[in-house]
């Protein structure tokens, strides 16, 4: 299945800095979120375009995670040849990352 069946998901930028949340539908799926929306999942899903560290904050209260990406802007608003400018549509292709199927509880 895509993230996209378990979560939203917001981006804001700064300066060459792309930050993504991503939120959980329901808070029963938050675990798994934190389970399978990991760091190096991430990083390796935009290999291409972040060029610098990725860093993962859990928000549990609200069952969100939120990723900064350094380095993932082609040098800012101002300074970069891509079509997207503000990163907006790296939330979307995040939301593309497949998650597995798990097993319910048994």
């Amino acid at each position: 299945m895509k993230l996209r069946d378990l979560a939203h998901s917001r981006t804001g930028d700064k300066g060459n800095t792309s930050n993504i949340s991503v939120i959980a539908f329901d808070a029963k799926d938050w675990e798994r979120l934190c389970r399978h929306v990991t760091v190096e999942r991430v990083k390796a899903h935009f290999a291409d375009i972040v060029k610098g560290a990725v860093v993962r904050y859990e928000l549990p209260r609200i069952a969100a995670l939120n990723f900064v990406m350094y380095e993932a802007l082609g040098g800012g608003v101002t300074r970069t040849l891509a079509l997207d400018a503000h990163g907006k549509s790296l939330s979307s292709a995040l939301l593309d990352l497949e998650i597995p199927d798990e097993e319910p509880a048994a």
